[in-house]
């Protein structure tokens, strides 16, 4: 991980899918003032090493564990976007030195699904039986066809899980802070997170699914 000796409680940053720490350089450089930061690439991404076997949620979690252990945290804060968030959600019900909490993009929750996607899926079950998977791409996600091995299985173990009875457990404050035009993961879900949490407060800011980096000032200032 990078640490930085701040002032302090911890500020713990989880990045998204496919990123890394680099991505939160905007946020490190204005919280690093206050706060001590702790930045970490997550297994399989950025700087850090291959993952030996496709890791859960639950790996993610224990391997966030184990950096907060070895740095001897006492109390934490997480700031986590999108992937980043399933684990800090699993991360914040689990281990009881996560205090404060900031949501961005928050993936981990079940879908909505509307009729468009029901057909979508009962013809990709039949055409599957039929089709060559190859000739089935227009049925993956592009995250998906990006990644292969290891990876792609982590992939598919990671977005079956959904969150939601877990989410609701939490007791933490949190700030739920995202991007009013965010496409990956709506203002609807982010309200559903809103309401899973008691206490918890929603905030929209201009912006997509990368708000904290298109719109720093204003996420930084919230």
């Amino acid at each position: 991980p990078a640490i930085d000796e701040g002032r302090g409680e911890p500020i713990l940053f989880l990045h998204g899918y496919l990123s890394k720490k680099e991505s939160f350089l905007k946020q490190i450089a204005f919280f690093s003032k206050f706060f001590r930061v702790i930045a970490v690439d997550m297994t399989g991404f950025g700087e850090a090493g291959e993952m030996p076997y496709p890791y859960s949620v639950d790996d993610y979690v224990s391997e966030i564990i184990r950096v907060l252990d070895e740095l001897g945290v006492d109390k934490c804060n997480i700031v986590a976007h999108s992937f980043g968030a399933r684990v800090g959600i699993k991360l914040a019900a689990r281990d009881k030195r996560i205090n404060r909490i900031i949501f961005t993009g928050a993936a981990g929750l079940k879908p909505k699904r509307g009729v468009k996607y029901l057909f979508k899926r009962a013809s990709f079950l039949m055409l599957k039986k039929l089709v060559p998977k190859e000739k089935l791409k227009k049925f993956y996600s592009a995250d998906y066809l990006a990644l292969s091995g290891v990876m792609r299985e982590s992939f598919k173990l990671i977005i079956s899980e959904n969150l939601d009875e877990t989410a609701k457990t939490l007791t933490n404050k949190t700030l739920i802070l995202s991007g009013k035009n965010d496409k990956e993961t709506p203002p609807e879900s982010q309200k559903k997170l809103n309401s899973y949490i008691r206490g918890s407060k929603l905030i929209f800011i201009k912006g997509g699914h990368f708000c904290f980096v298109e719109n720093s000032a204003a996420f930084n200032f919230k």
